[in-house]
């Protein structure tokens, strides 16, 4: 018998909340099964703001890994990607049919990714392959919405 969590298990975390008395409880989806390619593509896309924050000298205060505006820019894209509606059938964002980013973040997010994605392949090959693999996949449709009853005017 293991204690820990084995590779398909999510490991499941409770955060104490000032506001509430019930802690939040929290679900880190990298070990789910059901997220590996959320977590890939959430690693893929922090590895491109790092590199460009890195690669065009942004000032970063000391011991941080981004600086202020591509750390917001991360966190983000790190909402966005948990609180995708396809979930783990996620095309890659260019593909998607809802556009979940607003548009100065769409841009943002367009100005980095054009220009770490060519050395991404040099860095992060594995990444990189994976990430335009998945560019090639078939979006998935939204699911029909119910029709709406309308009110029958018989009388």
């Amino acid at each position: 018998m293991s204690s820990g969590p084995t590779k398909g298990d999510a490991i499941v975390r409770f955060i104490p909340d000032e506001r509430h008395a019930m802690a939040r409880r929290i679900i880190d989806f990298t070990t789910d099964k059901r997220f590996v390619q959320r977590a890939r593509e959430l690693r893929t896309i922090e590895a491109m703001v790092t590199m460009y924050c890195r690669g065009h000298g942004h000032e970063r205060e000391s011991g941080a890994k981004l600086c202020q505006e591509c750390a917001a820019l991360f966190e983000y894209a790190t909402r966005r990607l948990e609180r995708c509606v396809f979930g783990d059938a996620k095309p890659t964002c260019a593909n998607c049919l809802v556009h979940c980013y607003t548009e100065d973040m769409r841009e943002r997010v367009r100005v980095v990714m054009r220009w770490a994605g060519p050395r991404m392949l040099l860095r992060h090959p594995i990444l990189a392959i994976r990430h335009q693999l998945d560019g090639r996949r078939a979006s998935p449709t939204l699911p029909a919405k119910p029709a709406r009853r309308r009110a029958s005017s018989d009388n």
